[in-house]
C-alpha cells in the first residue's frame, strides 16, 4: 500500500458531483473549470482546526491545490488509471473502503460491547485439544468429538487435568505448559474459545468446543478483575539462552551489582542510562510503552504487575533474552468503552466474530433486494458432482446441459453456468468432506459472495460519500505513481544526476568540527587510575575492558565514536585535544576522555549525507516538474473568487 506517502491535501479532497450551476469558476487548467465550491471544501476540511484565514493562507493553499491538479490531470493525459496494477491497487482499496458499508452496524456495535464487558475481567484458563480440521470428514468429525468426550468424562470422573493434557493434548506446548494458558483477556483468543471460557464458571470444565483447531476441553482456573495497563522502566543485561556459561556468569554477575547499587539509593534511572544494554529504552531511563495482560513475556508480565506502588523495583527477573530490573512508573485502569471502541473494532474486524455480522448484513441485503433460490435447481447442480471435486479435478462440462437460473438478486439472474464457473475456481486438493457436501459449502459461499458484491457494487450510487472516497482514492494512486516515476524513484536510479546535484551544492552539507574519541566511564578513581597505566602499554579497547571488568561488570564502560558538539555531554566538557582529558566526575563516576583526532569542519561526502541530498534532489526535480507542467497546462486564477473565500 502506497498512501502513506501522499501529501494530506490529496486524501482530503472531495468531489461534489451536484454542483449548482450558479456555482462560481475559481481556476482554470487547461480548459477545465473548477469551482469555488470544490477548492473550497478541501480548503476548509483541511484547515479545520483555524477559525480564520489570511489572504496568504488562501494563496499559499490554492498553490498547493493547483500542483495537485496538474499532476492528475497529466497522469489522466497518460492514461495510467487504465494499467492494469492502477485498476487492481485501486480495487483493493475498494474493497477495504467498502468494508463499513457491508457489515450489519447494530450487530457490530453489540459485539464490541460485548468485547468491551468482557475485558473488565482477566480469566486463567487450561485446555486439552484434540485436533480435527473444519473440513474433516463427517467420520473423522464424529471421531474427534467422541474422543473430546471422553477425555472430558476422564477429568470430570477425577482424572488429573494437567497430567492428560501432557500426555494427549494436540497442543504442542501442553508439554511444556500442561495446557495451562495463563491470564487472557477478550480478543487474545478464536472467538469461539473466548465465548466457552467466559461461559464456563471457575473451577468447572467445559463441553468440547468446535474452533478451526479442532475441539477443545477447557478448565477455568482463576478469574481476576481487570489488571488495566502499566508503565514501567528497566535496566536490562542481555544473554541469550543457549549463550556461553561466561556470558551467563557475566551477566548474572551484572545484574546482581545493579540490584545492589539499587538497595543502597542509587537512582534507577541513572544505572539505566547508563549500564541497561536496551539501547533503545535506556537513553529514556529504562522507560517502556504502556503494556497490558498478554503482551510482554510471561516472566517480566508477571513480575511487572506484582509491583504494588509507583517508584517500586523488583528482583532480578531472568527471561529468554536476559536479566532485567523492572520499575513501576505509572498505573493506568482499563479505559472507558469510548476510549478503547476504536482499538476494539479494528480487533474485532479481523476476528472471527466478525463473521456475525458479515452473515446478518447478507440477509439484511437479501430481503433488500429480494432474493428468491429455486432449490430444484441446486439439486440438479448437486447430482452432477463426483469425487473430483474433492479432488481438485471437477470440471464444468459435467454440469453443461443444465441451463437454469440458481438464484435471483435484484433485477440480477445467477445461473447454472455462473455456479459451475465459481465451482471450477474453488474447488481444492485438500477438500475432506464428501463430494456433495463440499458442492453444497460452495454453494453457500458463492450466494453470499455473490450478494455481498451486488451491494457493493451499488455502493457508488448510494452513499455519495462513498463515491467521493473513492475518487479520493483514485487522484491519490494516480499521484502516487506518476510523482514516483518524475521524481522519488529517478532520484535514486540517477546516479549522474544526483552526483552533479551534490558537486554544485556540497557546501550545504557540512559536517561541523568534531573530534574522534573514546569515553571511559570509569566506576571510581582508582579504575581510572588502572585505566591509565593500561592505556600507555598500548592495550586494545576490549582488553582493557575485559581486565578491568574482571572483578566487577561496572567498573569500566566505554563508548567510541566521532561527535560534534551537543552529541556526547562528557565530550563537550573537555577541551578538544589529542590525548587523554583529566579526570571528570559524573554521576559518582569517574570520566576520561580520548581525543585521537580533531576533526576540522568539512562537507560530508555523498554517501555520509546520502538521504538528506537525495530528498533535495527529489525537491529539485520537483520544482522542475512542476514548471514544466504550468507551461503545459495553462492554468487561469480568478483572483476575485479567491478573494471572496477570505471575505
Amino acid at each position: 500500500m502506497k498512501l502513506f506517502f501522499i501529501p494530506v491535501f490529496v486524501l482530503a479532497l472531495a468531489f461534489e458531483s451536484t454542483a449548482q450551476a450558479a456555482d462560481q469558476v475559481i481556476l482554470n487548467i487547461s480548459g477545465d473549470n473548477i469551482t469555488r465550491s470544490e477548492f473550497e471544501k478541501v480548503f476548509r476540511k483541511n484547515n479545520s482546526k483555524e477559525t480564520s484565514f489570511t489572504k496568504k493562507d488562501v494563496n499559499d493553499y490554492l498553490e498547493l491545490f493547483i500542483n495537485y491538479k496538474l499532476k492528475v490531470r497529466e497522469a489522466l493525459e497518460l492514461k495510467m488509471d487504465t494499467v492494469s496494477s492502477f485498476q487492481s491497487e485501486l480495487a483493493g482499496y475498494r474493497k477495504q473502503l467498502a468494508q463499513p458499508y457491508l457489515a450489519d452496524k447494530s450487530v457490530t456495535d453489540s459485539l464490541l460491547r460485548e468485547a468491551y464487558n468482557r475485558m473488565k475481567k482477566e480469566v486463567r484458563a487450561s485446555h486439552i485439544l484434540v485436533k480435527c480440521p473444519l473440513d474433516a470428514l463427517p467420520k473423522d468429525t464424529i471421531e474427534a468429538y467422541n474422543k473430546a468426550m471422553k477425555i472430558r468424562s476422564d477429568v470430570m470422573k477425577g482424572g488429573d487435568f494437567a497430567k492428560i493434557a501432557k500426555e494427549i493434548s494436540g497442543d504442542p506446548s501442553a508439554k511444556d505448559n500442561a495446557g495451562d494458558l495463563g491470564y487472557f483477556t477478550a480478543l487474545q483468543m478464536v472467538y469461539q474459545f473466548e465465548n466457552a471460557v467466559y461461559n464456563t464458571p471457575v473451577g468447572q470444565v467445559s463441553m468440547p468446543v468446535r474452533t478451526r483447531f479442532g475441539y477443545h476441553i477447557i478448565k477455568v482456573t482463576d478469574e481476576r478483575p481487570a489488571q488495566g495497563e502499566i508503565k514501567v522502566a528497566q535496566i536490562h543485561v542481555k544473554f541469550q539462552t543457549g549463550g556461553s556459561l561466561e556470558d551467563s556468569t557475566k551477566s548474572l554477575a551484572k545484574i546482581n551489582e545493579l540490584y545492589d547499587k539499587l538497595k543502597n539509593g542509587e537512582s534507577f534511572e541513572n544505572l539505566a542510562r547508563q549500564y541497561s544494554d536496551d539501547q533503545t529504552t535506556a537513553k529514556n531511563g529504562g522507560a517502556l510503552p504502556m503494556f497490558g495482560t498478554g503482551r510482554m513475556v510471561p516472566e517480566f508480565e508477571k513480575a511487572a504487575f506484582a509491583l504494588k506502588n509507583v517508584g517500586d523495583y523488583s528482583k532480578p527477573v531472568q527471561t529468554s533474552i536476559g536479566w532485567h530490573l523492572i520499575k513501576l512508573l505509572e498505573r493506568k485502569p482499563l479505559g472507558t468503552f469510548e476510549e478503547l471502541q476504536g482499538d476494539i473494532k479494528a480487533k474485532v474486524s479481523k476476528d472471527t466474530r466478525s463473521e456475525i455480522s458479515r452473515s446478518s448484513m447478507v440477509n439484511k441485503i437479501k430481503q433488500k433486494y429480494g432474493f428468491k433460490e429455486v432449490p430444484k435447481a441446486k439439486d440438479e447442480f448437486v447430482k452432477t458432482v463426483d469425487s473430483t471435486l474433492v479432488q481438485g479435478k471437477w470440471t464444468a462440462d459435467k454440469a453443461a446441459k443444465l441451463t437454469g437460473t440458481m438464484f435471483t438478486l435484484g433485477t440480477q439472474s445467477y445461473t447454472h453456468k455462473d455456479f459451475a464457473t465459481y465451482v471450477v475456481d474453488h474447488q481444492t486438493k485438500k477438500a475432506t468432506g464428501t463430494p456433495k457436501q463440499f458442492a453444497l459449502d460452495l454453494y453457500n459461499e458463492w450466494v453470499n459472495q455473490s450478494v455481498m458484491a451486488y451491494e457493493e457494487a451499488r455502493l457508488d450510487q448510494n452513499y455519495p460519500e462513498f463515491k467521493a472516497l473513492m475518487q479520493e482514492y483514485r487522484d491519490g494512486i494516480l499521484l502516487f505513481e506518476l510523482t514516483d516515476q518524475k521524481v522519488w524513484s529517478r532520484a535514486v536510479k540517477d546516479t549522474t544526476g544526483l552526483n552533479e546535484f551534490y558537486e554544485k551544492n556540497k557546501t550545504n552539507y557540512m559536517w561541523p568540527k568534531r573530534v574522534d574519541a573514546i569515553v571511559y566511564t570509569c566506576a571510581s578513581a582508582d579504575v581510572s587510575k588502572q585505566l591509565r597505566k593500561l592505556l600507555k602499554k598500548g592495550l586494545s579497547v576490549d582488553s582493557i575492558t575485559k581486565v578491568l571488568n574482571k572483578e566487577s561488570q561496572l567498573n569500566l564502560q566505554t563508548k567510541q565514536g566521532k561527535f560534534a558538539k551537543g552529541e556526547n555531554e562528557m565530550v563537550d566538557t573537555v577541551a578538544w585535544v589529542a590525548g587523554l582529558s583529566p579526570d571528570v566526575m559524573h554521576n559518582n563516576q569517574v570520566v576520561v576522555v580520548e581525543i585521537k583526532k580533531v576533526m576540522e569542519a568539512e562537507p560530508k561526502s555523498l554517501e555520509e549525507a546520502k538521504g538528506l541530498i537525495t530528498s533535495d534532489y527529489q525537491n529539485y526535480l520537483e520544482k522542475g516538474w512542476i514548471a514544466y507542467l504550468r507551461s503545459k497546462y495553462p492554468v487561469t486564477v480568478h483572483q476575485e473568487v479567491v478573494d471572496s473565500i477570505v471575505n
